[in-house]
């Protein structure tokens, strides 16, 4: 059996920062006292903060990794490794690696191929040959506006343990892009188009959410309780979205794009998740509604890096010292995340759960990671 102990350190509590020692033994917390009191063999923490370790929603990170450049496809077990290295680093220990599900084929304006059942594959063979350092589940982000989605989806199953599968509609007018002018800067600025094939791209993407936007939606609502996975909705707008959300049984509501939606949101039970990099920059990258205004509001429960990993502990650390509540603020990428998606053993300092922890200073009022622990062993 092996123990460490983490003495004269700032233990971050479910609902209090206490000064204290935390005992590890193999990957089980087994013991938490008070006091600055530091043991023979201790590590002294010299009063750095001890926290759980984070827990990742929703990142893009793996994609910008295995896509680094426009139509560079790098190879991929090198990229989830330096993927799942980069998590460590920041202090996320559980993370759900997003994977687009949907593709569209048939046309040259925004096409873009399948990849997600092979990339599966590789990250579901990395985690049991024992090569990542973090626990690694499945997030299947599913463009309902796409051409292949149904099909995509039935090539997984329940064995493949996806944890988390969220409704995506990405066409131009509403949602994240209800602002025209900014889809357009963002489209032609990804793809290169032209004026013309940016207005044929726009009528091409609102006719196919005509024709499939309902089979679609009822498709992957199906899927994901035939994987037993929570379901997400994705940029909530309205309350009526907020409401046909609440009846396909969505629990998690990722960025909604209006103080009206999370108030929906909250009404309806549906935990609300905002991006860490909203909260460091101080307002939505898109124009929408800004993180901290929901929190200020009390409408904001949990926090996802999204496509920036050192931003959740940043992220956290900000809602802590806006709310006044350091342990409040770290429990948006902890204790609630963990509590969204059922996962019962992660998320606490507590005793037996997973030894999955973190320790950090801040520096100028940053959070600096010295170490990460996952599951009983140093990762970083």
């Amino acid at each position: 059996m092996t123990e460490t102990i983490f003495a004269n350190a700032k233990l971050i509590l479910p609902t209090e920062v206490v000064h204290g020692a935390l005992v590890i033994r193999d990957d089980r917390i087994t013991s938490i006292d008070t006091g600055g009191h530091v043991p023979t063999a201790a590590i002294d923490c010299e009063g750095d903060y001890i926290a759980p370790g984070l827990i990742e929603l929703h990142t893009d990170n793996l994609e910008r990794h295995i896509r680094p450049r426009p139509k560079v496809d790098w190879p991929h077990a090198a990229a989830i490794i330096a993927h799942d290295r980069e998590l460590a680093s920041v202090g996320i220990t559980t993370v759900f690696d997003a994977i687009r599900v949907g593709s569209i084929l048939s046309t040259g304006h925004g096409r873009y191929p399948k990849y997600a059942r092979g990339l599966a594959d590789e990250i579901l063979a990395a985690r049991d040959a024992g090569l990542l350092k973090v626990s690694h589940h499945i997030h299947l982000r599913a463009e309902i506006c796409s051409e292949t989605l149904l099909e995509e989806l039935d090539t997984f199953d329940a064995e493949d343990r996806i944890g988390l599968v969220s409704l995506m509609d990405h066409t131009p007018g509403q949602r994240q892009f209800s602002d025209l002018d900014k889809f357009e800067f963002y489209v032609r600025g990804k793809y290169g188009f032209e004026k013309e094939e940016f207005q044929d791209y726009i009528a091409f993407l609102m006719d196919l959410q005509a024709r499939i936007q309902k089979p679609h939606e009822a498709g992957a609502v199906a899927a994901a309780r035939r994987y037993g996975a929570v379901l997400a909705s994705h940029d909530d707008t309205t309350p009526e979205q907020v409401s046909v959300s609440a009846g396909y049984g969505i629990g998690i509501a990722e960025f909604p794009t209006t103080v009206e939606a999370a108030h929906a949101c909250h009404d309806a039970g549906i935990g609300v998740i905002m991006g860490a990099p909203n909260v460091v920059r101080g307002g939505s990258h898109s124009g929408n509604v800004a993180a901290t205004d929901l929190a200020a509001l009390d409408r904001l429960d949990i926090l996802s890096s999204d496509y920036v990993p050192a931003a959740l502990l940043m992220g956290a650390v900000q809602l802590g010292d806006g709310w006044n509540d350091l342990a409040r603020g770290i429990g948006t990428v902890t204790e609630a995340p963990a509590r969204y998606l059922g996962l019962n053993d992660r998320g606490r300092l507590e005793v037996g759960l997973r030894a999955d922890l973190i320790r950090f200073r801040r520096v100028g009022g940053a959070p600096a990671v010295i170490e990460t622990w996952s599951n009983g062993t140093r990762v970083a």
